[in-house]
């Protein structure tokens, strides 16, 4: 386990979907965090007060979270100056990068002398075998997107908890960085070999008796090229019985390729339904989940109405509107309704 509390890294980032795990942790850890570290060049903040090192340190910080992700996971020389510093004010070092901490040996170095920890939360676990797609019981939800960012892990979080205030059973099955930061436990899915990615979903969400639900965090796009091999393997060791498609409207292109175009919402929600059928030939969608942070509420009403009635399903943007339609749906048995779980 991670210790806590936390000092959240910014760093010199500008683009606010780079410091999403830090974003993540402040939006659902907040108690646990005593501040956040930038340099003067960035302008993003989570609204934590502002700390150096050393002053978070003594504020009681623990661990230095590095919730930050860019262009192939790596460990640039700023990442690794100010980890540095974080180990010789006393603090442990956490990331979710491809690169790892424990690889570099300047860092290797300076955490054995202070008698410190380097967490690499991206190491996927040793005894994972290949997926057999055999049915196995339990009632599973994925969230798959038409693009990477687009609120996947948010709404994942949402749905369980808006599942367990309905009184029940519901897991958080964490498959990325800031999602295994959040829930302290997880499979980090882009790291693992390509033939073991749906095995490692069936190890992450197995057979269950209890008529709880497994909701696991989607990852990348089917649609993206980059990261459809990790979106198909999670779809079918998913085995999903519902899938909610994710959507952050009005992005001029596919994350971090110009020129490409996302998906219709339609085409995207029938390429995952296809693909998923082949390990879950029932698998159904459930409702749609938008990221529409830059409208207002009426706006985003309007959104999710229209797109209500152009594919016959809930819409919702889980943190402004809650996700009570979509779970009226999902289980409609539920007849307690839940509150918005998160602002």
């Amino acid at each position: 386990m991670i210790p806590a509390p936390f000092l959240l890294y910014l760093g010199h980032s500008a683009d606010p979907l780079a410091i999403k795990t830090s974003r993540g942790m402040a939006m659902f850890r907040r108690e646990d965090c005593v501040g956040e570290f930038r340099h003067d060049d960035c302008p993003l903040t989570l609204g934590l007060p502002r700390l150096n090192m050393k002053e978070a340190a003594a504020a009681g910080a623990r661990t230095l979270i590095l919730g930050i992700a860019g262009a192939g996971g790596k460990l640039g020389p700023d990442l690794i100056e100010d980890s540095a510093t974080a180990l010789e004010a006393g603090l442990h070092v956490a990331s979710g990068l491809h690169q790892r901490l424990r690889d570099d040996p300047r860092l290797a170095a300076l955490a054995q002398q202070r008698g410190l920890e380097l967490f690499d939360v991206r190491d996927p676990p040793a005894d994972l075998a290949v997926g057999k797609g055999e049915r196995r019981p339990g009632n599973r939800l994925l969230t798959v997107g038409t693009d990477c960012s687009v609120g996947k892990m948010v709404t994942t979080i949402a749905l369980t908890e808006g599942l367990r205030q309905r009184g029940i059973r519901a897991d958080f099955r964490a498959t990325g960085q800031t999602g295994i930061l959040i829930a302290g436990e997880g499979v980090a899915v882009d790291a693992v070999v390509a033939d073991f990615i749906s095995g490692a979903i069936e190890q992450l969400a197995p057979a269950r008796s209890d008529d709880g639900w497994d909701l696991i965090e989607g990852q990348g796009s089917l649609f993206h090229p980059s990261f459809a091999g990790v979106s198909l393997g999670l779809l079918h060791g998913a085995q999903p019985d519902a899938l909610v498609l994710c959507d952050e409207p009005g992005r001029p292109h596919m994350r971090g390729i110009p020129g490409r175009a996302l998906p219709d919402l339609a085409e995207c929600l029938e390429a995952n339904l296809a693909a998923a059928r082949l390990t879950s030939p029932d698998v159904e969608a459930v409702g749609i989940c938008v990221n529409a942070s830059r409208l207002d509420a009426l706006a985003a009403r309007r959104l999710c109405d229209s797109i209500e009635d152009r594919l016959g399903l809930p819409c919702t943007d889980p943190v402004a509107l809650g996700v009570d339609a979509i779970l009226d749906k999902l289980c409609p048995e539920s007849s307690t309704r839940s509150t918005i779980a998160f602002r």
